[in-house]
């Protein structure tokens, strides 16, 4: 009996026309296997009310083709049920696309749909709005809200909005609790992780998995300009658990209050919500189409990440350098200190 399998598109999603898309379909998935459907979003929404549906109908499998907002609306329909999610990574960021290491290739995406194997996975719920991959409040929010202003998607844009905010974005301070008690923190962002990264392969929460049945909490504390280099170099060299400016931890459920309502994430959407925040961890939830040859140990990096890491290392040498030149400046006032007896 062949699997029932709807394919929902999102046309205006990411960067690129999805016009091609369509036969692509009709020629590389197994007719033998499956009987498929394609049905193209009108309006923000649909690809949800479509994908409800389908769950009630018995659709073995929705596949979301599209960015993580059409991934998130397609899963967010399906969590709990009999039907498996697949991805067909089309957006500007693909993020949990590339954690699951679906290929950004369509073909070889529809060849992982082929393949259908299908494993159970977590997902998150932050203030009653399921998220996939990550949520969160500060500058990232601040951040999803200016690039869903901005009209026009990509990475450059992304970047862009990242260095316009990041220059002005003030600190909030954040009480956070879990089941080991609570804790008061001055933060830039607080960040929840199903999935390791944003988008792009810049990795939030590098060690993050899927399958544990707990979500990474990412406490990213105010740093300087000069620092914000080397910061996003970790992001993309999946090392920034390691720097001293994060505090990391897992549990199942978290909550967080703040001085007055404000800005949330959920998987790159913005919302307002009031001071109090709750996310909860819900332990194999949704049925995903997994690459089954997937290994993040062999996972490369993409042009805009080998580009981005190029651009910070060479603002590091240029911070280190006036670094060095001020300790010289401090050093030889000292010493004219000393001689002019000041």
């Amino acid at each position: 009996m062949k699997l029932k399998v709807l394919f929902i598109m999102n046309p205006i999603s990411g960067t690129t026309s999805k016009d091609g898309i369509a036969p692509l379909i009709d020629k590389y998935i197994d007719s033998s296997k499956f009987d498929c459907q394609i049905h193209v979003t009108e309006y923000a929404g649909h690809a949800e009310q479509l994908a409800r549906q389908a769950a009630a109908d018995g659709v073995d499998v929705c596949v979301a083709v599209g960015g993580d907002g059409t991934v998130n609306e397609v899963g967010r329909a399906i969590v709990h049920s009999h039907t498996a999610l697949g991805i067909i990574p089309c957006g500007s960021g693909n993020g949990l696309a590339r954690h699951l290491m679906i290929p950004i290739n369509i073909r070889k995406a529809l060849e992982i749909i082929n393949l259908c194997q299908i494993r159970p996975l977590d997902y998150g719920v932050i203030n009653g709005y399921p998220f996939f991959c990550t949520c969160g409040m500060g500058f990232d929010a601040c951040v999803s809200h200016k690039f869903a202003e901005a009209g026009k998607r990509g990475p450059i844009t992304y970047v862009q909005k990242v260095l316009e905010e990041g220059l002005k974005y003030q600190p909030e301070t954040y009480e956070i609790c879990d089941e080991n008690g609570t804790a008061t923190y001055k933060a830039f962002l607080v960040s929840c992780a199903n999935a390791s990264q944003y988008g792009n392969n810049c990795y939030i929460a590098p060690q993050a998995s899927m399958s544990d049945g707990l979500m990474d909490v990412i406490i990213m504390e105010p740093f300087d300009l000069l620092e914000a280099p080397q910061i996003s170099i970790d992001m993309f060299n999946k090392t920034l658990d390691q720097s001293s400016k994060i505090k990391t931890f897992r549990t199942k459920h978290l909550h967080i209050h703040r001085s007055k309502p404000g800005m949330i994430h959920f998987d790159g959407d913005p919302v307002m919500t009031d001071a109090d925040v709750e996310v909860t961890l819900q332990e194999k939830g949704i049925n995903i189409v997994v690459n089954p040859y997937a290994d993040r140990s062999k996972r490369k990096p993409n042009a805009f990440q080998s580009a981005a890491a190029q651009i910070f290392n060479e603002i590091n040498i240029v911070r280190d350098d006036l670094s060095k030149q001020g300790r010289h400046v401090l050093a030889l006032s000292k010493v004219l200190q000393r001689k002019l007896n000041i």
